[in-house]
């Protein structure tokens, strides 16, 4: 059997699972060279939550980000997650501008684009993997992985036969919920690997402490490449720590090849920003639990706070467990989407408002009935036409891709922030996050001219415009 592969998690999904996507391109510049020469498959290092915190938090622009990383890892494969029609913001985007995005995102830098769909509707993926296909990258489709009835292999399969007749170059089992177990990882990848010839990679978190022996198992299954994070940023709601598993490995017949003395250089790295990261509160160490409430309720790790977060607010802590029973009745109700971003959110806030209401959809969240009408695609059950009536009233359900309703707009969004433009790429950071994007464009130009201190003629700032 061919060497199991690596791709490092540590510059996206690691931090983004620990410390809310706050570490900087300063902090990861130092590390670069020393990662490139490791030869990992890939350095996932971009989409996600990192635009976003980019612009939000960090006062950076992510495409100078991406930019500075390939310059400094000139010879490792990089790649991002991107969620397919909602690119990396939080509805459907018209055509054009998903295809524009993905255009861009490969001229910076990006060698793999990792495409989901919430739902694991091949319709709002083929436009991004048509664009990533034409454009020279490697186009990997990622299926959510998810737990109930109707989740066998089979449909699987079955989604994986989709993925590649829409002309994928490999599929990823995206397992963000920490819901795989061993064996079950065990028997996927075998029932994948002979049904399709596309390579099968491994994405599991460690929230529910099973992700190494998850790892273990589907690598003896015949999986191609794992996903890891280096220690000091793995376990926890992050993944199983990648010199933990190349040391596994090592000697047998799936050894990586990967030098686990260079790992630990690059560990040592890391290890001092974790104990900044610990001091500043960045890290709290509740993070780095194993919970296995996940496997019971079948709710991801961050959707448990964030319902526990909504209770409190009302005051009804004490409701948390009645709520944790209401969440699978009301995915039932719609259509059993797997609970990921943004579905996860969906189906907690309504089964917050059942029952801190008293009554079962007494109030529908806009979000909720959109869900239920088709706006964010076709769910893996059909919701069941009374219950949709009822959430839709005189609103006609939606049965086409949901991005077939959507006009052109890229040439409308570049109107629209035209007078903040430097880069050809700003009109994407605009169209995802707005006005996010606009403060973000004000703090650069006022540092360009020298208006972000004491300093600097504001007249100037006219003269700029």
């Amino acid at each position: 059997m061919a060497k199991i592969k690596v791709t490092e998690t540590v510059l996206r999904d690691a931090h983004q699972s620990l410390i809310a996507t706050r570490m900087t391109t300063d902090e990861m510049l130092p590390i670069l060279p020393a990662m490139d020469e490791i030869g990992f498959h890939s350095v996932e290092c971009w989409g996600g939550a990192t635009f976003d915190s980019c612009l939000r938090f960090l006062n950076e622009d992510p495409w100078e980000r991406l930019r500075i990383i390939k310059k400094n890892m000139p010879k490792t494969p990089l790649q991002m997650l991107f969620r397919g029609q909602n690119m990396l913001g939080y509805r459907h985007y018209a055509d054009d501008v998903v295809e524009y995005f993905v255009q861009k995102s490969i001229a910076n830098g990006i060698d793999i684009i990792r495409i989901f769909d919430a739902l694991n509707d091949i319709r709002n993926l083929e436009t991004a993997i048509r664009a990533a296909k034409k454009e020279g990258a490697h186009t990997q489709v990622a299926m959510s992985f998810t737990s109930g009835d109707i989740f066998t292999d089979e449909y699987y399969v079955g989604y994986a036969k989709q993925i590649e007749e829409a002309g994928a170059d490999s599929i990823c089992i995206k397992d963000m919920a920490a819901l795989l177990t061993p064996y079950r990882a065990e028997s996927l990848v075998k029932a994948l690997k002979k049904a399709t010839k596309l390579p099968i990679q491994l994405h599991t978190h460690y929230t529910s402490g099973l992700a190494s022996m998850c790892l273990m198992k589907a690598v003896e299954a015949g999986v191609d490449v794992i996903d890891t994070a280096m220690s000091p940023l793995a376990l926890g709601t992050s993944h199983a720590p990648t010199e933990s598993m190349v040391a596994a490995l090592r000697g047998t017949e799936y050894d990586t090849g990967l030098d686990l003395v260079k790992l630990s250089e690059i560990r040592t790295y890391f290890m001092t920003l974790r104990e900044k990261y610990i001091k500043s509160g960045l890290l709290d160490p509740k993070m780095l639990a194993t919970d296995a409430k996940t496997l019971i309720y079948q709710v991801p790790g961050g959707m448990l706070s964030n319902l526990l977060s909504q209770l409190k607010q009302a005051g009804k802590e004490d409701q948390l467990t009645a709520v944790l029973e209401e969440v699978p009745r009301v995915r039932k109700d719609a259509g059993m989407p797997p609970l990921v971003t943004p579905t996860s959110q969906i189906v907690g806030t309504q089964a917050v408002f059942n029952i801190i209401g008293g009554e079962r959809y007494k109030m529908v969240t806009k979000e909720f009935r959109a869900m239920v009408r088709g706006e964010y695609g076709k769910t893996p059950l059909p919701i069941d036409p009374a219950f949709q009536k009822m959430i839709l009233k005189d609103a006609e359900p939606i049965t086409c891709r949901p991005a077939d309703l959507l006009e052109p707009e890229l040439d409308k969004l570049k109107e629209e922030c035209a007078e903040w433009i430097t880069q050809e790429e700003d009109v994407l950071s605009y169209a995802q996050f707005g006005q996010v994007a606009v403060k973000f464009f004000e703090k650069r130009r006022d540092k360009q001219f020298g208006l972000d201190g004491v300093h600097g003629d504001p007249a100037k700032r006219i003269h700029a415009v």
